[in-house]
């Protein structure tokens, strides 16, 4: 006979958070939201933490190297998607790895041969405005000069002149040597006012950039995820567990900081094959999530095969239709508390804290905060994301409305039979997920200021100022459903706002 659970399945929306002391402390400006991304041991740190508890959902609608840059730039995380060839994926963690590194490795170089008609062809295909000119054209070849916008005049240089005739010289340039500190770069470009600064070895090889840009942006940025080391963002990327062998090579040799395998149902032999596979090759170098479960069985499974991380909800997101089509899943609520519950007793029980990921069933921005407090560590979403400037899909006028495309990786338009794989050799013979609009919202940093300002005003009303200490603090109290429709405007007529 099936085993039945009694408890009820419950959402987000049946619940409210009750306020606690705010004391004199408890200011929005005083609330961290730092947070660990992958498992740790007793009295350790994480390796690493997010500045945000936010993370992208691996989506080919969501989770591209733009929404990439400027999540990590603001504190959180993507994982491109990995429905998608290798090549392609890899190329875009690359992308999001050499945006900004405060030491940038030269992308746009050129020989002092080549013609300016060489140098405007090679700032379109990269975008670039300053191109380093090297003995053999090569990132690390011997530095003769650098060409910018500043070097020529369209419609008066000639096409067919030479870089060698027109570009600044090395004689002219202020470098640097390597081994020099970002902060003494930085020291240089302002006190000569320039806008780049060349980094060279021992032998006059170029090796990095320097931009003034990066210190600026910097600046704006002051939660910027990124390595202390390099100061390179940080990204994620998905894998399946159909060719891990050949893409989570390419994925490190990339630069991937961390991967999750990405399905509907992680509670499978499949997910742990592939954990196994690379902590055998690679030990604990590669950090790597599973998911997603919905029970404390299912985190105990993915947690003893190794998952650095581990994602929780099934069904819940908005254009998933998994529980419809299969009668698969569990209230997103009701899953963290019970998963929030394994991990604290599997973190009692072995000193290791695995985090945990709440993965759909966010529908208003005081979800997300419900979620932390229940005991979720980070939040991944895909339509939140979706709406912004940033996300790969295109912006449509729809009627009155200005919408922008999102579909799921469960869709027939994302073709990505893999990541609904059961283990046999047939393709996916129904959709888990739909095709749809979201409502345009502009820029992700505007709209992100704004779901962060609600959630440190939130945890101030519960008395606390960091994610833990809101899970210690926190008061949760069931809603009937007339008190829900208490909570909105009501009994009233309400102005016309147009």
């Amino acid at each position: 006979m099936a085993i039945f659970v009694n408890e009820v399945s419950r959402t987000f929306g049946e619940y409210l958070l009750i306020p606690g002391l705010t004391t004199r402390q408890c200011t929005p400006q005083n609330v961290t939201l730092t947070t660990p991304l992958v498992r740790f041991a007793r009295g350790e740190k994480a390796r690493i933490s997010l500045n945000i508890p936010f993370v992208s959902a691996i989506m080919q609608s969501v989770s591209n190297d733009t929404l990439a840059i400027e999540l990590a730039r603001n504190g959180g995380l993507s994982f491109i998607f990995g429905s998608q060839p290798i090549a392609e994926q890899a190329e875009m963690v690359r992308r999001v790895k050499k945006f900004k590194a405060g030491f940038v490795s030269s992308d746009s170089n050129i020989r002092p041969d080549a013609t300016l008609r060489d140098v405007l062809r090679l700032r379109a295909e990269t975008g670039h405005s300053t191109i380093g000119v090297t003995e053999d054209g090569s990132p690390n070849g011997r530095l003769l000069g650098i060409v910018t916008s500043r070097d020529y005049r369209l419609g008066t240089t000639p096409e067919d002149a030479l870089v060698q005739d027109f570009m600044t010289p090395f004689s002219k340039l202020k470098v640097g040597r390597l081994g020099i500190s970002l902060k003494e770069a930085n020291n240089i470009i302002w006190e000569h006012k320039l806008n780049t600064l060349p980094i060279i070895d021992e032998e006059d090889h170029l090796v990095y950039l320097v931009f003034r840009k990066d210190y600026d942006a910097h600046k704006d940025n002051p939660v910027e995820l990124s390595s202390k080391e390099t100061k390179e963002l940080l990204v994620g990327a998905g894998i399946n567990t159909r060719d891990y062998a050949e893409r989570v090579p390419a994925l490190i040799e990339a630069g991937a900081d961390v991967l999750c395998i990405d399905s509907s149902d992680g509670y499978s032999e499949w997910q742990y094959d592939t954990l196994r596979w690379i902590r055998e090759h690679y030990g604990n170098d590669v950090l790597v999530g599973a998911g997603n479960v919905v029970d404390e069985e299912g985190f105990r499974y993915l947690a003893e095969a190794g998952a650095d991380f581990i994602k929780v909800g099934i069904g819940g997101g908005s254009i998933c239709i998994t529980r419809e089509q299969k009668g698969i899943g569990r209230g997103q609520a009701t899953a963290i508390i019970d998963v929030a519950h394994a991990r604290d007793k599997y973190f009692e029980e072995t000193g290791i804290y695995i985090p945990i990921c709440s993965d759909g069933g966010l529908v208003h921005d005081y979800h997300m905060t419900l979620a932390l407090a229940m005991g979720a560590d980070f939040l991944m979403m895909g339509r939140y994301f979706a709406r912004f400037d940033e996300s790969p899909t295109r912006k449509l006028k729809i009627g009155n409305n200005i919408v922008k495309e999102y579909w799921g990786e469960g869709s027939n338009r994302a073709q990505n039979w893999q990541r609904y794989d059961s283990g046999g050799t047939e393709g996916m013979k129904f959709e888990e997920g739909v095709d749809s609009y979201v409502p345009y919202a502009g820029k992700l940093k505007d709209n992100l200021a704004q779901t962060l300002g609600k959630m440190k005003a939130t945890m101030c009303s519960c008395g606390a100022i960091t994610i833990a200490e809101l899970q210690q603090k926190a008061k949760i109290t069931l809603v009937s459903s007339t008190s829900i429709v208490e909570g909105g405007a009501h009994d009233v007529i309400l102005k016309d706002r147009g």
